[in-house]
């Protein structure tokens, strides 16, 4: 059976907060909880104005220590802006602090742009080329410190860390395969190598003492309601944020617009084709036939399913729906 999961952009929407974003992060930590969702992840994006995870440390920590089951961690950070020893610590603090429960996954994209780049690291000299030995480093921190070690993270060595290589393309499907690690594919956004990554991913894949065999997670955009109208007007706002943020006009997460895709120009209309091809939107009976054919076609352990929905209340219901669904789902199983 395949298992749920959430992935909280903490959208910051218009007329709002960061504040009030964080406030609602939390509220749907314990609502997920509540509803039996296996994890809560929280992405690193800097400069974004509609996206209030930027210290994605610091949201883990809040939202597990509001929490008490539910694993909770990075989806992910961005490890090249960075020093490997820096995220063990954090991450083996959190460990610390909350056993068991604390996830980390890592990828190699700025989830920036280029200046801001900058602006985080300084200088670019720890590029993504590097990416493959910072992986192995950080891993390396978590293993139980020898006699001799000069360096070590401390919180951090022998914590029990679940360590993820999320990717996008090919390259973190081969990456994760090589290591013996869990893989995420963020198919919620960039959906077009998603097959391919995991066939490789699954081909290639070298047990571990980490993991035994392959584990795959797929991002997907999964929006419901009590009717399909309703879904697909609140959908409308993930669909306008993309159209901005493609159109170099990123900002907060607009309110839903009536009929917004029929207006759109070919050029915008074909980008959210192929950007949200994954996306589910709908009432229960339409988003648990997209989960089954999803399940089908990717054979996922789990989904990690995000919603961006402007109303908090209409994005709260829209999991309880998603986790209705999950639940009639396993009973077939």
């Amino acid at each position: 059976m395949t298992t749920l999961s959430v992935l909280d952009l903490s959208p910051v929407t218009e007329g709002s907060t960061a504040a009030q974003s964080l406030k609602n992060t939390l509220d749907l930590a314990r609502h997920a909880e509540k509803l039996g969702f296996h994890r809560y992840w929280l992405a690193e994006h800097h400069n974004m104005a509609g996206i209030a995870s930027a210290a994605t440390s610091v949201v883990i920590a809040h939202v597990a220590a509001g929490t008490s089951t539910i694993r909770v961690g990075a989806g992910g950070i961005m490890l090249p802006n960075h020093a490997p020893l820096v995220i063990a610590e954090q991450f083996g603090t959190l460990a610390a602090l909350h056993p068991g429960r604390i996830d980390l996954g890592i990828g190699r994209a700025p989830g920036t742009d280029m200046l801001t780049a900058r602006a985080l690291r300084r200088n670019l000299e720890a590029s993504v080329d590097n990416f493959p030995q910072d992986v192995v480093e950080l891993m390396g921190y978590f293993e139980p410190a020898t006699s001799d070690q000069r360096l070590r993270a401390v919180p951090g060595e022998g914590e029990q860390v679940e360590v993820w290589v999320l990717g996008s393309s090919l390259y973190g499907a081969q990456l994760a395969a090589m290591l013996g690690l869990p893989y995420a594919f963020a198919s919620h956004f960039a959906p077009t190598e998603l097959d391919h990554a995991i066939e490789i991913y699954r081909s290639r894949f070298q047990p571990s003492e980490r993991l035994s065999k392959p584990y795959v997670m797929a991002g997907i955009n999964i929006v419901a309601a009590d009717s399909d109208a309703e879904a697909k007007l609140l959908f409308s706002s993930v669909q306008q944020a993309f159209v901005n943020l493609r159109s170099g006009r990123p900002g907060r997460l607009p309110a839903p617009v009536e009929g917004y895709e029929r207006d759109l120009d070919p050029m915008s209309r074909q980008m959210l084709s192929q950007t949200l091809s994954c996306a589910i939107v709908g009432s229960a009976e339409t988003v648990q036939r997209g989960v089954e054919a999803f399940i089908a076609r990717t054979g996922a352990d789990e989904l990690m399913v995000t919603a961006q929905v402007f109303d908090h209340q209409a994005r709260k219901r829209s999991y309880e729906i998603l986790a209705e669904v999950g639940a009639g789902l396993a009973k077939a199983a």
